[in-house]
Formats: C-alpha cells, structure tokens, sequence
C-alpha cells in the first residue's frame, strides 16, 4: 500500500465519522426516533436565539431577607447586653425588627445607646433602624431604605448565583435578567422539561457547620434540635446541636463528586480557602472526639465525630446518589442563595430571534456560501472544485465535533463558525498561491506541490496557533456569548487544520496522479500577478498611512465618548411587555413595530398570540420609567389593533455587571499571549507591531459603532472577537513572507523585504478578503436587524484588518526594525546554526 492510498484511508476514515456524526442533527425527527438512542443523542442543540426554550420566573422571597438581618441583629444585641451585664426579660424578633423588654428601667439609657452604636451604617451615616421607646421596651423598625438596600443586594446577589449555577450545570447560554423589583427570569435553551433545572435553583445552598450538643457544650450556649437520617436504613429523628455555627459555608473554595475508597459511596470533596483552613484546623484541634453536625438549609445531611486535626479539605458524605452528591458540589461551587427563590411561573417560548429571521439569515449564509464556491471555482477552475469539495467537508466536520460534544450553537456561535470557514478558505487560497508561485519559479508538478504545502504549512500553522492562543485565553476568561465563540472558533480552526493540510493535499496529489506528466496549471487573475511582479512601493507612502490611521483611531475614541454607543438590551436593560395579539402574525408583528421601535425584540410564547416584547433603555430617559411604560403600552395599543398588554415590566441587563470587565480582560490576555507567541517565533517587533496594529482596528471598529448607531449587543461583542481572529491572521500571513525573504537574503534593505512580501502576498490578502466579503455581504444587506449586529461591522473590519495589514502594520515594523539596526540587532532570532557556525560543518 502506497503511502498516498494509506493516507487516503486515514483521512477518508475521518470524514465519514465526522459526518456520521453530524448526521442526526440534520435528520427528520420521524427518522431519528428509529435510531438507537446513544446514536441519536449526539445533535448539536440551539440556543434561545434560534430555537427557544423553557421560562421560569423566580421571585426572591426578600422577606426573608429582611427576616434574616433581623435575627442577626438580635443575636449582635443579646452579645452585646451581655457583655454590658444589662438585664433583659425578653429579646424577641417581629416583622419589622428586633424587641427588647428590660428587667430595670434605670438600664434603659445605656441600653439605648447599644443599640444606637449597632444600628449607625457607617457607610451611609444614618441608622438603618428607628427606635421606639415605650416603658421598659425598645422596639426596632428598619427604615424603608434599609429595606430597599437590602431588597436590591438580595435579588443581584441572586443573580450572580443563578448565573452560576445554570454556568456549572452545563447549560449553554441562558437568559438571566432581573424582573421587576423582585423577580428573575430564566430562560433556557432547548430545555423541555425543567423540572431538574428548577431543583437547583430552588434550593438555598446555606451550609453551616455546627458542634453537636454534648457535655463539652456551655450551659448559656442556645441549642436547636434538626432532624438528621444517620444512613438510608435509619428512621429520620433530631438532632440537638448548637445554633451559632462553627464555620460557614462561604469558606468553601471548591467541592467535586468523588467515591469514598472503603464503601464506594457518592460523597461531595470539598476544598476551603485559606482563612477557612485555618479556621478548621483550629476547630478541630480543640474539638477532637465531637461529632461536627454539617446543616444544609436547615437538615443535617452527615455528623461524623472528628478523630484528628483536619485542614483544608475534607469530605461530607450522607447516603447520596451520584446525581445528588454532583448537584450539592454545584450548588457549594456556585455559592449560597441569600434568600429562597419561588417560581412563579413556568411556560414555553419561542425563539428570540423570530422564524422569520432566522429562516432570513438562514437563506443569506446559504447564499454567502454559495458566492464563495463560485469565486473560487470562477478563479481557480478545476482546481477550485478541490478547494469547494474540501471546504464542504470542513462544515460537516466542524457540525460533527459539536455534534458528538453535545454543543448549543447560538448566533455568537455562528459568528465563530463563520470566520473559521473564512479561514479554512483562507488556507486553501495560500496553497494554491504558493503551488502557483513554486510553478512559475520552473518546478516540476509534484514538487511544486511539495514545495506549496511546506511553505504554506509554515503560515498556515502560525496564523491558526495565533489565534488559538487568542481564542483559548477568551474561553477561560470569558463567559456565556463568548466562551460560545470561542468553542465554536476553536473547533473550525483545529478542523480547518486538517482539512487544508492533509484531506486537501491528498485530492490533489490524487488529481496529480490523474493528469500523468501534464503540467501543473493553477489560474488565477493576470493583473494581480501582475502587481506581484511589479515595482509596486508601499513603503514610500508610510507615513500617509500611519497618520490617516492615527487621526482615525483619535475621531473614532472622540465618537465612542459622544455621541456614544448604542447599547441593546444586552448591556442596559430596558422594558418588558406581554401581549396578547390573537389577530396579528410574529410577521405582521415585526412589519408594524419594528419601523417606531428600531431595537425591540419580539418572542413568541408557547400560548397562540402571546408574545413578549423587549425595548432597551433610551439613551436619555425620562425621570420616571413608569411614564415611558405607559407610553410604550400606549403605542403598542395604537400600532396593533385589538392587542391587549397582560404585563409591563422594567427588565435588566442580560449580562452580569462583570461582564464587561471580564471580556475586556479576554481580550487584553489574548493579546498578550499572541504577543509572546509572536515574540517567540519571530522577533520583539513584529509582535509589537501586530499588536499595535490589532489596537488601532479595534478602535475604528467601535468607532464605526459610534458612527452609525448600530446597536451594540453581545452579537457586537462577538463580531469584533471575530475581527480580531481575522485581522491577526492577515498580518501573520505577511509577516511569514517577511520572515522567509529574511532568511534567504539577510542583507537586502528591510524597506525593499517589506515591499516584496506586501506584493507577493496580494494575491492571498485580496482573494481572502473577497471571500469572507462574500460569504457576510449578503448577511449585511439583507439579513435584517437580528444579524446587523454581526454582518455589517464584519464587512466594515474586514477592510480594516485587510488594508491595516498593508498601510499600518507593515510600516510599523519597518520603523521598529530600523530602530533595531541602528541599535545593532538583527532582525530575526538566530537560529542554532547561526549561534554555533561550528555545528553546521561538524560531520
């Protein structure tokens, strides 16, 4: 067997079972249904965006809350009059706060003051209770802004914890937003049945540890009996432990599933944090032979007596399930509810982005597809029938790995997919550039062939780990529409690997092999190989260039600070309304209120004519959010006839308040590891001018949000993500070509190397910017309003990172480089034979 047919088989081994796992996802349900079932359940799902999902609407039970600071208080006051040895009958707890019936009257002033020095909040300056005085008792009221404050931290710290939650679930790409003053909504992709879902979310999560009551307990030390099921045999009874913990559970660092080694159970490992550690370790040291009761909302779940010093891990085990041990490490992982959630309601919704809108973005990436096929087999020929047949393959590959990784592909998703296929094109462009150039250069076919896939290996596997890097840091750092991006991106490129490299390489040594001794012929576009020949001097005109991009980065800053971008309801929350349009199609919908509201999202419900409308916030609101309401139901009733408004309601944003910080970090990370990878492979200052240059096209790219009051969304986020991934890999592919005109002639003029890579890499830069242009132009003229986001701003970068490349970055490395000469340095790294001469004669 020849080493070509092994290699066939290898490759052709791969495809099929790349596409048989793609396979489902595209089958009709009535077919799949006939499949077994571990076959069947390897789809790729879709997001709220494209499919929709289940509802959940959680109200935070701020009453206990209110309730909880209360009881703390108390326990503050019972301390505190200890301590002072002022006598009291009774220190109970109302709805409105803490009670104090003293024994001695003639206590009451000192009293007074006591309770005045713990209800002051030095952070506000005011006391966060009233005190009224009557005889001998003292009755504590929260202030209605106390309540408030309180009120507001419940339901964002809630937030954060439901956000973590469903993250650590392995649910992709939720919706959490806040509700009215006190309600969350979820809604979760592809969810049918939520009922587990739900479980997680209803469940507090508040762990305490508490030493059981026993002879070593003080006497004035308030006891609690809980009820506690020592093994899966015994009857459940109580538990008499003390009821000030020992520890609490926000020391909790990490908790896993794991085995216990003697009885093979499910038990939870946990890890606390280093002042947790210590906190154990002392406990524990001055508490051996007692049982420590571990209480989760408010059931002991194991008491184990401790035999020796524990330190910063242990393990609770309680006759668990696996699934029950996973989920109680998740709910310890995510952290405490600070109050119990209730669900209010539960209902089916449709898909964010509408059918129609999809199937519109659906019929414009088909045709953007199509127009890349024809551009290259209109500019390659028969040989671009190659390229075509390898790029199929490539999205039938990518759609198997997410397939077989149970994967939720969302529009963020598809902006990935879309310039890893940009990419993959991108890859078959510079092989056939560089078969086309060895050819000219008088090679014979097969070691043109030979001599185009090593070159263009070099740069292909540069301008991918570039980005990987890049994509690698975003998924660790980021969260929710970027770690999708960053999946889906990742995947294409490590799938666009292997089909540029090997799948590709062995159709066309096979088609080789077909033509015999005929010479190999790749066509291209004459004039472009005439400028690749040419005197073409871009060099001469750098400083035009650098300026107009300076000036256009400085216009582009001013924009972003006035007027602004236009925020989504993504970023600035906004307005929720549930109408009732029994008359009226989503179609119909969208024709009639998208024209007076230009970024309101409309999602059907599962109910027939139900629907839900959201309007982000105005850039300048009026001084009562109400008012906006009733003007906005007050349109909506004037637009739609016969409509009815079931719910109005002010909404937040959908992404965390971190969110931003955290994708700036992203994005500062990526750059600084494609700056090492850059620095390592070829010098200082071709990654300083990459990453000056990347700099500079991210600016004008939010300038041109500014500029054109698109709004910005998290599919904005992803679309500059995706113009970072192309504009690096550009500048690497010219950066190659500089790097090997180095290498081969050392002592030619850095100006002259800079002109000859810009020329003989035109061809690629132009023909890939043509296809990416194509495969988004339809996207952006007529994908609507749910893909602007995405499509124009990608078009517009595009021919930001193309002519950066050529204008800004090219130049840049030219003045650092010039720079280094004068110092006296090279411009590339020496290699081992440059370092030690001596070593490349040695026998």
């Amino acid at each position: 067997m020849t080493s070509l047919t092994k290699r066939a088989v290898v490759c052709g081994l791969i495809v099929i079972l790349g596409l048989l796992s793609a396979l489902p996802t595209v089958l009709p349900a009535s077919v799949s249904q006939q499949l077994p079932d571990w076959y069947a359940d390897t789809t790729l799902s879709l997001g709220l965006d494209l499919r929709g999902g289940s509802q959940l609407l959680l109200n935070v039970d701020t009453a206990a809350v209110v309730q909880n600071e209360h009881l703390q208080l108390t326990d503050q006051l019972r301390e505190q009059l200890r301590e002072n040895r002022l006598a009291y009958r009774t220190l109970s707890v109302s709805p409105e706060g803490p009670v104090i019936t003293l024994r001695n009257a003639a206590d009451m002033s000192a009293t007074l003051s006591l309770v005045q020095a713990l209800i002051q909040n030095p952070d506000t300056g005011t006391a966060d209770y009233t005190v009224r005085r009557e005889a001998e008792v003292l009755t504590l009221q929260a202030s209605p802004a106390f309540v408030e404050r309180l009120t507001r931290e419940a339901v964002e710290r809630s937030l954060e914890v439901v956000r973590k939650r469903l993250n650590e679930s392995g649910l992709v790409d939720p919706t959490i937003v806040r509700q009215g003053a006190e309600g969350i909504l979820v809604q979760l992709p592809g969810v049918d049945d939520p009922a587990h879902i739900r479980a997680l979310l209803g469940t507090t999560a508040q762990l305490t540890f508490h030493w059981a009551a026993d002879a070593k307990t003080p006497a004035d030390v308030p006891l609690q009996n809980l009820p506690y099921q020592a093994s899966a045999s015994d009857s459940t009874s109580d538990l008499t432990i003390e009821q000030d913990s020992a520890l609490a559970g926000k020391h909790i660092r990490d908790a896993r599933l794991a085995y216990n080694p003697e009885t093979n159970e499910p038990v939870v490992s946990f890890a606390l944090d280093r002042s947790g550690a210590r906190l154990f370790a002392d406990l524990s040291a001055n508490n051996l032979g007692r049982a420590l009761a571990i209480v989760l909302d408010g059931q002991v779940i194991t008491a184990p007596v401790i035999r020796s010093v524990i330190g910063g891990q242990g393990e609770i085990s309680g006759a668990f399930s696996a699934t029950e041990a996973s989920d109680l490490a998740l709910l310890l992982r995510a952290g405490a509810l600070p109050a119990p959630l209730e669900v209010a309601e539960e209902r089916t919704v449709g898909p964010e982005l509408g059918s129609d809108a999809i199937s519109m973005g659906i019929s414009t990436g088909v045709l953007g597809t199509a127009l890349v096929f024809a551009f290259m087999l209109a500019i390659y020929g028969r040989w671009g029938v190659i390229a075509c047949f390898a790029l199929g393959v490539n999205i039938g590959l990518v759609f198997g790995v997410l397939s077989l990784l149970g994967a939720t592909l969302t529009l963020p998703g598809i902006a990935g997919l879309i310039l890893s296929i940009g990419m993959a094109v991108d890859a078959n462009i510079l092989i056939n550039e560089r078969i086309r150039e060895e050819s000219r250069n008088g090679r014979s076919p097969r070691m043109a062939l030979d001599a185009g896939f090593k070159r263009a290996f070099r740069t292909i596997l540069d301008s991918n780990i570039t980005t990987l890097i890049a994509i690698s840091l975003l998924f660790m750092v980021g969260s929710g529409p970027v770690r999708g991006f960053a999946v889906t991106m990742g995947i294409g490129l490590l799938v666009s690997l292997f089909t540029a490299i090997a799948f590709t390489r062995v159709l066309m040594e096979w088609r080789l092999i077909r033509r015999g001794r005929q010479p190999l012929s790749i066509s291209g576009l004459a004039w472009l190989d005439r400028v690749g020949t040419s005197s073409l001097d871009v060099m001469r005109h750098r400083w035009l260039g650098l300026s107009v991009s300076a000036l256009l980065s400085l216009a582009s800053v001013a924009l972003f600070f006035g007027p602004g971008l236009t925020y989504g309801i993504d970023f600035s929350g906004g307005y929720l309304l549930e109408i009732a349009a029994p008359t009226a199609s989503l179609a119909e919908l969208r024709a009639t209120l998208e024209p007076a509201f230009q970024q309101i999202m409309i999602q059907p419900l599962a109910e027939a004519g139900d629907y839900l409308l959201r309007l982000p916030l105005t850039q300048t609101p009026p001084d009562s959010p109400i008012d906006l309401l009733g003007q906005l139901k007050g349109a909506v009733t004037d637009l739609v006839p016969g409509v009815q408004v079931l719910r109005a309601e002010m909404v937040g944003p959908k992404v965390s308040g971190s969110f931003a910080d955290m994708t700036v970090l992203a994005i500062l990370l990526a750059g600084s590891g494609m700056l090492a990878y850059l620095w390592l492979r070829y010098e200082t200052h071709f990654a300083i001018a990459t990453v000056v240059t990347l700099g500079l096209d991210i600016t004008k790219i939010i300038g041109f949000f500014a500029l054109t009051g698109i709004e910005f969304n998290l599919t904005a986020v992803a679309a500059i993500l995706a113009l970072i991934g192309y504009s690096v890999n550009d500048k690497v592919v010219v950066f190659d070509r500089v790097r090997e005109l180095l290498q081969a002639e050392p002592d030619r003029p850095l100006a002259d190397i800079l002109n000859a890579s810009i020329r003989s890499t035109l061809t690629r830069t132009v023909f890939t910017s043509v296809t990416t242009g194509l495969a988004l132009l339809p996207m952006a003229l007529a994908g609507g309003s749910a893909v602007a986001s995405f499509a124009v701003p990608m078009v517009f970068g595009i021919l930001v990172g193309t002519s950066s490349s050529l204008f800004i970055a090219a130049p840049l490395l030219l003045l650092l480089g010039e720079r280094r000469s004068r110092r006296g340095l090279g411009q590339l790294r020496l290699t081992p034979e440059q370092t030690l001469p001596e070593l490349a004669t040695m026998p």
